[in-house]
């Protein structure tokens, strides 16, 4: 993950390819339930930061190259594109098209995810930085400042952009856990 970026501009035509990319990833009964929306021109930026960041804690954010990244793609996903998917006959069976509550996981965000990594990959594969963060509190602002749809989620969002010099996050220390306390094989226990 990069947190500081230049604000060197990115083509449209790259960042439509990343849309591409994610737009390809799997999708749970090939649902497609996910949409993209892309802020690439200083205004649309300025006003996403103004509504996630406030000035006060903007002066003090360790991370002030973070909102200089010329793009970023909040990953939107509607839950009901699945319940309807799954209550078209080829998949009625599953039980899964009577409601939101019927998933005992909620690949919604599943297909969220993968759609996330498929642009964190291809972001990379172009030469960019990217960085994904949450919305947290802040995902009612940013879909009203943007006009989404309320039966969207905001899953998260990717800044992209030109690496600049970085230091790395505090977490960045955490060791990966080792291959053989992740890895079972045959059973759980193994």
């Amino acid at each position: 993950m990069v947190r500081s970026f230049s604000d060197t501009p990115v083509t449209p035509d790259v960042v439509d390819n990343l849309v591409d990319l994610a737009r390809r990833a799997p999708s749970a009964g090939n649902a497609q339930g996910c949409r993209f929306l892309v802020l690439d021109t200083p205004g649309d930026v300025d006003r996403y930061w103004a509504r996630t960041l406030d000035p006060d804690r903007r002066a003090s954010f360790r991370w002030q190259s973070l909102v200089t990244a010329p793009v970023l793609i909040v990953v939107a996903v509607r839950p009901e594109t699945y319940v309807e998917r799954y209550a078209e006959a080829d998949k009625a069976h599953t039980g899964l098209g009577e409601s939101e509550g019927s998933w005992p996981v909620p690949y919604w965000w599943v297909d969220a995810g993968a759609a996330i990594e498929h642009i964190l990959l291809g972001a990379v594969d172009a030469g960019l930085g990217a960085c994904l963060f949450g919305l947290f509190a802040h995902e009612a602002a940013v879909a009203e400042e943007f006009g989404v749809d309320p039966r969207w989620r905001l899953a998260g969002t990717i800044a992209i952009g030109h690496r600049a010099a970085d230091s790395p996050g505090r977490s960045s220390s955490r060791e990966r856990r080792p291959l053989g306390e992740v890895l079972m094989r045959g059973n759980w226990k193994s």
